[in-house]
């Protein structure tokens, strides 16, 4: 593992396993206020650029629960937008230009434009979920949700009765990669020769992509299902209900979705971790940096769904508990990529 740079005292309870976001157009983005912030006020402005609407029940909504945490806990001015590809670096230096003390990028994709972006703006600090380059005013951090996908692969490794399962992605970024080799790794260690099936289909937000790829996956056998497939998840869950196979949800609690195909969701606890940042912005603490957080400090979860926890059999879900109990001592460590 490389050496992580602490992001500041506040900084170091901060992780993210990113996810993110993918082609998309080229024209200037327009800037509107987060729902609910419209005609907020205040001396403190915190921006949040994602890759998807923040209505995805996934990916956006989780990184915009953070947002909403710090509007209220620090009475911010807060405001958030979709940016993807060139619209980036025109969102970035839109938000600096009006002001705004801390600007956002959810997603390993936002990390490049901010190094570049903030060498203009040396009294504002950009954060990036996920990502290697930093600087005085430039950070990075990541969730290890590589931690709640191991667990859901050794769910599905232990449950499946095909012996196959899959892992349907969105956009192929190297942050979604790193949490499916995770996965792979869960449902190997508890069913060895398992075949872990792995699609790509290009874009996070195209429902019907998610839902053929699925299907796919599904006539090819696989009878657990994972996403990272941001808003086209929905795609999954309506194949898995479809063809009578069970889903994983992913970022956020997606035990509820209406489909009912939900088992476990492999979770983030986003609010903490961006309110820290926040206050380590606010009070001049902050220091660019990397940081990563897991388990043992909250910040990742897997929850298995209660509704549905009578289609796991008890040897199962106690299995499940006693390898998240490793996880948890460190006696287990999941692996994880380095991007």
């Amino acid at each position: 593992m490389k050496a992580f740079t602490l992001i500041g005292t506040a900084m170091a309870a901060l992780i993210l396993a990113g996810c993110t976001g993918g082609s998309g157009s080229s024209s200037s983005p327009s800037v509107s206020p987060a729902p609910g912030a419209a005609g907020a006020t205040g001396d403190f402005k915190v921006a949040l650029l994602t890759p998807g609407p923040v209505s995805d029940a996934g990916w956006s909504a989780m990184a915009y629960d953070g947002l909403k945490a710090i509007q209220i806990d620090l009475s911010a001015e807060i405001n958030n937008q979709e940016a993807k590809d060139t619209q980036i670096r025109d969102a970035m230096r839109s938000y600096a230009q009006k002001g705004y003390d801390l600007i956002f990028g959810h997603g390993f994709e936002y990390n490049e434009p901010a190094i570049e972006v903030a060498k203009d703006f040396p009294d504002t600090v950009f954060v990036s979920s996920s990502g290697g380059q930093t600087a005085a005013n430039v950070g990075a951090f990541r969730f290890y949700l590589e931690q709640g996908f191991y667990l859901a692969g050794y769910t599905a490794g232990l449950a499946t009765k095909s012996g196959k399962v899959a892992m349907i992605g969105g956009d192929d970024v190297p942050s979604i990669r790193s949490t499916f080799k995770a996965f792979k790794a869960g449902a190997e260690a508890a069913k060895p020769g398992i075949t872990v099936i792995e699609v790509f289909t290009g874009s996070g937000q195209d429902i019907a992509k998610a839902k053929q790829a699925t299907l796919g996956a599904i006539s090819e056998g696989a009878d657990f299902v994972i996403h990272q497939a941001n808003a086209a998840a929905q795609g999954v869950f309506d194949a898995c209900k479809e063809k009578g196979v069970w889903a994983f949800g992913a970022n956020l609690n997606q035990n509820d979705n209406a489909s009912g195909a939900v088992v476990a969701s492999a979770t983030i606890v986003a609010g903490p971790a961006f309110l820290n940042l926040a206050k380590s912005v606010k009070d001049g603490s902050f220091k660019g940096g990397i940081a990563l957080m897991g388990m043992d400090q909250g910040a990742i979860d897997f929850v298995l769904n209660p509704a549905l926890q009578d289609k796991l059999t008890p040897e199962v879900v106690t299995a499940v508990e006693e390898t998240r109990a490793k996880i948890l001592s460190g006696e287990l460590t999941v692996p994880k990529d380095e991007f």
